[in-house]
C-alpha cells in the first residue's frame, strides 16, 4: 500500500528535538543513547525503572540510536540506528531483558536515515525517514508492507520528515516534517494508517 498525505498545518520555523521517552505499563521508561559515528558505535537502548533509581542497558554499541517504540503488549521493542539505516526488533523476556534469541535486524534502509517510531494496534511499525519525505510501515515481522509518500517529495520539499504520532483512538497519523533549505517551512501532514495507533501507556 502506497498512501497519499494531506497538509494540515504550517508550523513555521523548528527546531529539531531529541526523541521522548517511551513509558511502559509499569511507569518504567526507554531511552535510546543517540551518539556514535557509522564506524564507531556508541550508543544504545536504556530503561529507566519505575522508582527511577536504577537506569539499566538493554541494547548496546548502537551507531546514533534513535527512534524506539513498544508494542500495545508491551513484549515487542522496536528501535533504529540513524548512522547505518538498521531497524531492530527486539523481543523482551521483561522490561529490561531481552528474550533468548530475541534480538533480529529485520530491515536495512536504503538512503537516508531512519528516524522516528511509532506502532499501531495490530502490531505494525511506522518509521519516518528523514530526507526522503515518506514513512515506511513494517509488519510485525518486520516486513515492509507499505509507505506514505509526503506532497512535493518528488520535487525536493517536505523531505525533512523525523517525526510521527498517531490522533489517540483513530487510524489518523500525523507526520511533522520541514522543508529544509526551500522555502516551504514546517508542516504537520496526515495520513490513513492501517490500523489504529496502539494506546500509549503514558496516557493511561
Amino acid at each position: 500500500m502506497t498512501a497519499p498525505a494531506v497538509p494540515l498545518k504550517n508550523l513555521g520555523p523548528l527546531s529539531e528535538q531529541a526523541a521522548p521517552p517511551l513509558f511502559d505499563r509499569a511507569g518504567g521508561f526507554y531511552f535510546t543513547d543517540c551518539k556514535g559515528t557509522s564506524t564507531q558505535p556508541g550508543g544504545g537502548v536504556y530503561y529507566v525503572s519505575p522508582d527511577f533509581r536504577q537506569i539499566t542497558p538493554v541494547l548496546g554499541n548502537m551507531a546514533l540510536a534513535n527512534g524506539i517504540t513498544l508494542s500495545q503488549r508491551g513484549k515487542l521493542l522496536w528501535t533504529n540506528e540513524y548512522a547505518t539505516g538498521r531497524l531492530h526488533r527486539v523481543e523482551l523476556a521483561d522490561a529490561k531483558t531481552v528474550a533468548p534469541f530475541g534480538t533480529t535486524v529485520p530491515y536495512h534502509f536504503v538512503g537516508h536515515a531512519p528516524d522516528s517510531l511509532r506502532v499501531d494496534a495490530d502490531g505494525n511499525v511506522y518509521v519516518a525517514l528523514y530526507r526522503q519525505g515518506r514513512v515506511m510501515v513494517f509488519n510485525d515481522n518486520g516486513i515492509p508492507i507499505g509507505q506514505i509518500l509526503l506532497p512535493g517529495r518528488e520535487q525536493g520539499h517536505h523531505l525533512v520528515s523525523t517525526s510521527l504520532a498517531f490522533v489517540p483512538g483513530s487510524n489518523e497519523v500525523l507526520i511533522v516534517t520541514n522543508d529544509g533549505d526551500g522555502s516551504e517551512g514546517s508542516w504537520i501532514f496526515k495520513a490513513k494508517a492501517f490500523a489504529k495507533g496502539a494506546d500509549l501507556f503514558s496516557h493511561q
